[in-house]
């Protein structure tokens, strides 16, 4: 007996796709809304400055979510020196020891974080822990005895007082932020360049060097933002013309002796964050891929 096979033109019931809505799952839900929590507890305190900066200082403590009563009275309070403020000198200190800051603890990190990753010594270990620990060591420990060195060799109030602390700080970070790149950067580019004459000298400064570029933008301006938000050193051991922002807006004072200026205050803040945020913003990529730079291997 013969048996006949219908033949159809449908496709196979396994190979029918339906095309029905992508429905988000419970998964993406916890990350959005993970996401929202963070952004919203990160960015509020920033916004409430904002808004507070912009506001009447008769509205000072106005709890209107959005901005009311704008003026730009606090501004001009902030950046006034009839009240003995000097924010524009104490800018400009913080931009020279964050700058002097950030380029010593670049050069000096360039170097050692080559080193590490790049060449066996004895002892290496050792530095790397002696680094660790001076990263792990806590500030408020080190305010008396540097108060008291700088005080006999006459260096409180100078930039110098500051500098020189900010330095070991800010040197951790950038030993290990650029020894982990360094450490994952390919051989065989170096080698290339020692054989074709270069010294080892000439093959980091010509090959390696400009390869690092993005973690050595990323680690400065790491190191520049922590610089400038150092506070308990810099209260202990500036003066009137060495002051950093961070010490100018803590002790801002108003017209009125018995209240506090919130309103200048939170000008002034505005004032110093706004430029890092923009900052930030314009080169977030350079940033993103000196972070994670080194941290996947092919």
């Amino acid at each position: 007996m013969t048996h006949r096979v219908l033949e159809t033109d449908a496709p196979p019931t396994s190979s029918l796709k339906l095309n029905l809505p992508k429905v988000p799952s419970f998964k993406n839900s916890r990350i959005y809304i993970g996401v929202t929590i963070i952004l919203v507890w990160g960015l509020a305190p920033f916004y409430w400055m904002v808004v507070t900066a912009f506001r009447d200082p008769d509205y000072t403590f106005d709890t209107t979510p959005w901005p009311t009563h704008l003026t730009l009275e606090n501004f001009q309070n902030a950046l006034s020196t009839s009240s003995g403020n000097n924010f524009t000198r104490a800018v400009v200190n913080s931009m020279i020891i964050g700058g002097v800051t950030t380029g010593v603890a670049l050069v000096v990190g360039i170097f050692t974080a080559y080193a590490l990753a790049r060449i066996e010594f004895r002892f290496k270990y050792l530095v790397v822990g002696i680094v660790l620990g001076a990263s792990m060591f806590p500030v408020v420990a080190l305010v008396t005895p540097l108060f008291q060195l700088f005080t006999n060799i006459g260096w409180i109030g100078s930039y110098q007082a500051m500098i020189i602390p900010n330095i070991s700080f800010v040197l951790p970070l950038t030993i290990y932020t650029l020894t982990s790149f360094f450490r994952d950067l390919p051989w065989e580019l170096e080698e290339a360049a020692r054989i074709d004459g270069a010294s080892r000298g000439q093959a980091f400064r010509l090959v390696m060097l400009p390869l690092a570029a993005p973690a050595l933008f990323t680690t400065a301006i790491l190191a520049f933002i922590a610089t400038v938000n150092e506070y308990l050193l810099a209260s202990q051991l500036s003066s009137a013309a060495t002051e950093p922002v961070t010490v100018a807006i803590a002790r801002f004072s108003g017209n009125d002796p018995h209240v506090v200026p919130y309103a200048a205050i939170m000008a002034a803040g505005t004032i110093v964050t706004i430029p890092l945020v923009i900052m930030v913003l314009l080169f977030q990529r350079r940033i993103v891929s000196g972070l994670t730079a080194g941290g996947v291997k092919s």
